[in-house]
């Protein structure tokens, strides 16, 4: 059967079924035998040989970033949710080559991502630069990646990122803009905006309770046609990430979707066959939404689960994932989705902070630099209507902005029609309309940075390299 066409910076099954070289000691023939309902000891040990087969790909430069088609920098997550920093990732021990100073300097480049991007470019590297350490919105002086992601919003189709028909930009949008939180742990961007991508994700549901990668909203033969294993793992996590409850109607029929494609080895039913990839974003699917993969849901009528078949499709002591049960070499894909799931993580997790003496927890543009096109993200709520998203695009003559400068910029944004007027046009002061919504008694315009404390819009507001703008009116 055909692998349908995806998107180069969204990992898939078919990439997975591509076997790599393998570095030295990281193969051995046999893999660890399935067990009912791994143990914690046996998830450990999954986690730390994960982790040393993931560190034997990194190239001698320290880079994960490889040419062409989809990148072994989704290593990032897993390294992160099996607690291990990108910072601390040398090749031979070089601390000038860690894989987060090479990965953040690739993402900086002018030339970064290629010729022809597309929206899952900005959300593939959203994900692993916050995993790796890196704030996404502040990677250098003329690199926000949030920025370049809100670029691609759909005026004509509020929530959808990317051309609609390419539904999984969409879901990683959301897992992008949700997941990728500010250094102090909140979420960036304002809930109504998630909440538009959170309505396209519920209309793409299948009638069965899955998802697929292209969309189907509004298509009663789309909706009726059998979904997707992975596609439904990223969805539903998609939708946990974007502020849905695990006991909502849409999360539990994926959960019952998924519970119903369990298969007795612990595997998921997917279209392409039992496989680790398939398995693996089900499970981070499942992980997203705080549903226990090894709970009685998820336990087979032989005892296996999700999580015993992952650590079946591992090598010991190698730590790489086979693909497909019946490969005999690990394969870099299998070996991120396996391990990330293992871990107990969605679709990115937390950076843990570096062990190396110097490293910040944080690598991050603290400034604008003068003279230096820059891009910040620009959320403009009316509180009747769905919000306005745009990438502003400004030259700093400083280390800092104002509002001002920020919304006289948004005439020339991405997509256009943002900000369509601002009063007052010029000046310092309080700003009394936008788009035509004026001041009226309590209810005012209001500015919030990087999701921070809401403060009376003003002009004159100090607007800081990498923040995320959210004007909202209301009382």
């Amino acid at each position: 059967m055909p692998v349908p066409a995806l998107p180069r910076s969204v990992p898939s099954r078919a990439a997975s079924a591509v076997t790599v070289a393998v570095a030295a000691g990281a193969l051995v023939l046999s893999a660890v035998p399935a067990h009912a309902t791994a143990t914690p000891a046996q998830i450990a040990t999954s986690k730390s040989t994960g982790v040393t087969y993931l560190k034997s790909l990194q190239a001698a430069d320290g880079s994960y970033v490889t040419g062409g088609g989809l990148s072994n920098e989704w290593a990032f997550s897993a390294l992160a949710a099996a607690g291990t920093a990108a910072a601390d990732v040398t090749p031979g021990g070089d601390p000038t080559k860690n894989a987060r100073l090479v990965y953040r300097n690739q993402l900086a480049a002018a030339g970064w991502p290629g010729a022809s991007p597309v929206a899952t470019d900005y959300q593939r590297g959203t994900l692993n630069a916050y995993a790796a350490g890196i704030d996404p919105a502040r990677v250098g002086p003329g690199r926000n990646l949030i920025a370049d992601l809100v670029a691609y919003w759909q005026t004509a189709e509020p929530g959808y990122y990317g051309p609609s028909a390419n539904f999984n930009g969409t879901v990683f949008g959301l897992l992008a803009l949700g997941g990728a939180k500010t250094q102090s742990g909140t979420k960036r961007v304002p809930q109504a905006l998630l909440d538009a991508s959170v309505t396209a994700v519920r209309a793409n549901q299948h009638t069965d309770g899955g998802w697929n990668y292209s969309k189907a909203a509004g298509d009663p033969t789309e909706l009726g046609k059998g979904s997707d294993i992975d596609m439904t793992g990223a969805a539903m996590a998609s939708l946990c990430v974007g502020g849905v409850p695990n006991t909502d109607a849409a999360v539990v029929a994926a959960k019952n979707f998924l519970k119903g494609k369990l298969l007795s080895s612990g595997a998921f039913n997917a279209m392409w066959g039992a496989n680790t990839d398939s398995n693996g974003w089900a499970v981070s699917g499942l992980n997203a939404c705080g549903i226990n993969p090894q709970g009685t849901d998820f336990t087979s009528g032989t005892g296996k689960t999700p999580v015993d078949f992952l650590i079946a499709q591992q090598f010991k002591p190698g730590g790489g994932f086979k693909y497909l049960s019946t490969d005999t070499v690990p394969s870099a894909y299998a070996s991120v989705d396996g391990l990330r799931a293992v871990a107990g993580a969605g679709f990115t997790a937390t950076p843990p902070a570096p062990v190396a003496a110097g490293e910040p927890a944080w690598a991050a543009t603290s400034a604008f630099t003068a003279g230096t096109a820059a891009r910040l993200a620009l959320v403009v709520d009316n509180g009747t209507a769905t919000p306005k998203v745009c990438a502003v695009t400004l030259t700093p003559t400083g280390g800092t902005v104002t509002l001002g400068d920020v919304l006289d910029a948004a005439a020339t944004a991405t997509p256009s029609g943002c900000v369509t007027s601002v009063t007052p046009s010029t000046g310092a002061g309080t700003i009394t309309a936008i788009n035509g919504t004026a001041n009226s008694g309590p209810s005012t315009w209001k500015v919030v940075l990087d999701g921070g404390t809401a403060a009376a819009a003003t002009r004159a507001t100090t607007v800081h390299v990498g923040d995320t703008v959210s004007l909202r009116y209301g009382s």
